[in-house]
C-alpha cells in the first residue's frame, strides 16, 4: 500500500551561510491533523525563491521514506526528522523508478499530478551545513519528485495514496534525472527524450532543456 507518512510545512527563514545571510523555506516541520491541500501549496507551507522553487508545477515536494536509511547510513550521527530533505510530503510505496511523469493520484480528498525530479539547489547544503551535499544527492539517485495539484483537498499523515490514472508515455521519475546527469545520449535516451516531450504534465522548461540536448546530440 502507498501511504503518506508525513506532511510536512515551512515558512521562510534567515540563516547565516558561509559569512552570508540566506532566506530559505527548506525547513519543514511534520504536523498533525489534516492540511488543505491549494494549486500553489500547502496551508502553513511557503518558499523563499520562487524564481526556481514553488509555483504549480513544484506545488509540492514528495520524498520517499525509503531513503531515510541510505543517508543515516551516508550522515552517520545525524538526527534525520522526517521533513529533513525539504519534503512536503514523506511518502511510502512511491518510489523514482516506479513512479512516471504525468502519473496521477489521489491523497486525502485531493489529487495531484507528478511532473518532475527534484533538481538540488545549495540550499539543501545550507540545511546540512554541508557544502558537498548537493552533488552527493544528485549522485545518489534518491532526487524525489514533485507533483502539481490537480484537485484541492484536505491532506493528513497516515493517508493512503492511491492510483487515479497512469501516465501512457511511462517515462520513470528516475530516467528524467539519468536524462539530465548524462554527458551524451545514447539511441535508448533519444527515445526516451522523445516519450517525455509527450508528457503533457512535464513543465515547458524541462521540455526546452531536453529539446536544446536532442538538437546537440544529433549536431
Amino acid at each position: 500500500m502507498m501511504k503518506l507518512v508525513s506532511v510536512n510545512v515551512g515558512l521562510p527563514r534567515e540563516v547565516i551561510w558561509h559569512g552570508r545571510t540566506v532566506t530559505t523555506g527548506i525547513y519543514k516541520q511534520p504536523i498533525e491533523g489534516r492540511v488543505a491541500l491549494r494549486k500553489l501549496n500547502l496551508d502553513g507551507d511557503r518558499q523563499a525563491d520562487l524564481s526556481v522553487h514553488g509555483g504549480e508545477d513544484k506545488a509540492v515536494y514528495c520524498y520517499p521514506l525509503e531513503h531515510y536509511d541510505y543517508w543515516k547510513k551516508e550522515l552517520p550521527g545525524r538526527d534525520l526528522p522526517m521533513g529533513v530533505f525539504g519534503e512536503n510530503f514523506t511518502t511510502d510505496g512511491l518510489l523514482e523508478h516506479s513512479v512516471h511523469l504525468g502519473d496521477r493520484f489521489s491523497v486525502g480528498t485531493a489529487e495531484v499530478i507528478v511532473t518532475q525530479p527534484r533538481m538540488p539547489c545549495y540550499k539543501l547544503g545550507v540545511r546540512f551545513a554541508s557544502d558537498d551535499l548537493v552533488k552527493r544527492f544528485l549522485a545518489s539517485g534518491r532526487s524525489g519528485f514533485y507533483v502539481s495539484v490537480a484537485r484541492e483537498g484536505q491532506v493528513a499523515a497516515g493517508a493512503e495514496i492511491k492510483v487515479v490514472a497512469r501516465e501512457a508515455n511511462a517515462v520513470p521519475v528516475s530516467a528524467l534525472t539519468h536524462l539530465y546527469v548524462a554527458k551524451r545520449y545514447a539511441d535508448d535516451d533519444v527515445a526516451l527524450v522523445q516519450r517525455a516531450l509527450h508528457v503533457a504534465a512535464l513543465p515547458e522548461s524541462w521540455k526546452e532543456y531536453l529539446r536544446a540536448r536532442l538538437e546537440k546530440t544529433h549536431a
